[in-house]
């Protein structure tokens, strides 16, 4: 049986506000003549309809409305920013997952109102001739937070359980090694003392959600550098990805070491708990009572419980979804 392609469980990703006003404008713009910005406003505001006009406030609102949402947890983060300050405590976070999946946005969400002098965004490129001939984690070892520092990897050391071994950018043998070790290193490096906490989340994407966001990608001319040679051939790899995937959740998912995984078809969904996973790794002082830090099961699902959701979609599909 070949896999479903559709879940009706499955969060939808309304279209965004400004998707939304440019496919109402476009039937317009191309009779209207060359005018200045204020008086091109002026002249579609006339000539709408009111389901057309009904369609843009809607998407106004939501994308009013989800940003509201989010304001409250991005507060909670900048006091739990400051209570790391305080205790000299140190924070990894890791942001992984297939290309298109969210993981950039959410990156921007959870920085909007921090600090900036204490956090880093790191989103490393290709290794170098001579990082090529040192220890993989070195060049993001070298990366690792100072005290009271939060530190958000955009893809991380795991590109090596994912998107090298299956682009052919690193050897059988050196991703094997690099799964035998990266638990250890984690727990040696990471881990030790209390002082760092490391925070592992994987943004899961399907397979129609991921190919709608590359074709915004390919046509839209501000978007177009961040098609990569990766994302080119990541639908045709898919079910390679997806076997990486459940390979990386059996061998780095531990107690000490969790993945989280995060349903981001619907992008303000992901964003919202994924900053209640980060604000769950800390006791700060000054903690909201009334928000919900709730994690919602719908899209926030741990390392092990994914796993068996795989191999259970596996036996009944051929083949994972995700």
């Amino acid at each position: 049986m070949k896999p479903r392609k559709n879940n009706p469980n499955r969060p939808k990703q309304p279209p965004g506000a400004p998707s939304t006003i440019k496919n109402l404008l476009k039937r317009f713009d191309q009779n209207l003549s060359d005018d200045s910005s204020d008086k091109h406003a002026e002249k579609i505001a006339h000539v709408l309809n009111t389901e057309d006009k009904e369609g843009i406030i809607r998407a106004a609102l939501r994308k009013h409305y989800n940003s509201e949402e989010l304001k409250p947890f991005q507060a909670e983060l900048i006091k739990m920013h400051e209570h790391l300050e305080k205790t000299g405590k140190k924070m990894i976070i890791l942001f992984d997952g297939r290309d298109a999946s969210g993981k950039g946005g959410t990156i921007r969400r959870v920085i909007r109102y921090m600090n900036e002098k204490r956090y880093r965004v790191c989103a490393l490129g290709k290794p170098n001739e001579v990082q090529k001939t040192e220890l993989h984690m070195k060049r993001y070892i070298e990366q690792f937070p100072h005290a009271g520092e939060i530190v958000l990897f955009d893809r991380s050391w795991y590109n090596r359980a994912m998107v090298e071994p299956v682009m052919g950018f690193c050897t059988e043998a050196q991703y094997r090694r690099f799964l035998k070790k990266v638990v250890p290193y984690e727990e040696n490096f990471i881990l030790d003392g209390g002082k760092t906490i490391l925070l592992k989340l994987y943004f899961s994407v399907s397979k129609e959600e991921q190919a709608k966001r590359f074709e915004r990608r390919y046509n839209d001319p501000l978007r177009q550098w961040k098609l990569s040679e990766v994302d080119l051939q990541a639908q045709d790899l898919w079910d390679e990805f997806t076997n990486k995937k459940r390979v990386l959740l059996q061998k780095t998912h531990t107690q000490n070491s969790k993945w989280w995984i995060i349903r981001s078809d619907n992008k303000h969904l992901a964003r919202k708990e994924a900053m209640k996973l980060i604000l769950n790794t800390v006791r700060y002082h000054g903690r909201s009572r009334s928000l919900d830090f709730t994690p919602d099961p719908n899209i926030v699902i741990p390392g092990d419980i994914e796993l068996k959701n795989m191999k259970l979609e596996q036996k009944k599909y051929g083949t994972a979804l995700r």
